[in-house]
C-alpha cells in the first residue's frame, strides 16, 4: 500500500503562486506516474498535470503554461508549481500515483484563489 500526502494548499490572490508537494511512503518498489488531481465544487475531478518516471509530462490544457509538475524519485516526491492563479482554480488538489497497474491517492489540499 502507498500513502500519499500532500502540502502547500492555501488561500491565494489572483496573479499569485502556490507550490504543492506530495510525498510517498509506505510499499514503494516502482512508482510509474505521478500527478495532480483537482475538483471544485459540484465538478468532476479532472486531471491537472502528470508526470512520468523519466519525466514526460502532460498537462491539462486550462493550466499550461501557467503549472509546472516535477518529480525528484529519490525521494518519491512529486511538485506542481502552480504561477498566475486564477479564482477558477479554485479546488481540493489531489495527489496520484500509480504502481504496477494499482493507483493510490491522497487526502486532498484546498486551494483558494480569491481577492
Amino acid at each position: 500500500q502507498v500513502q500519499l500526502v500532500e502540502s502547500g494548499g492555501g488561500l491565494v490572490q489572483p496573479g499569485g503562486s502556490l507550490r504543492l508537494s506530495c510525498a510517498a511512503s509506505g510499499s514503494i518498489f516502482n512508482l510509474d506516474r505521478m500527478g495532480w488531481f483537482r475538483q471544485a465544487p459540484g465538478k468532476q475531478r479532472e486531471l491537472v498535470a502528470r508526470i512520468t518516471k523519466s519525466g514526460s509530462t502532460n498537462y491539462a490544457d486550462s493550466v499550461k503554461g501557467r503549472f509546472t509538475i516535477s518529480r525528484d524519485n529519490a525521494k518519491n516526491s512529486v511538485y506542481l508549481q502552480m504561477n498566475s492563479l486564477k479564482p477558477e482554480d479554485t479546488a481540493v488538489y489531489y495527489c496520484n500515483a500509480d504502481q504496477w497497474g494499482r493507483s493510490s491517492w491522497g487526502q486532498g489540499t484546498q486551494v483558494t484563489v480569491s481577492s
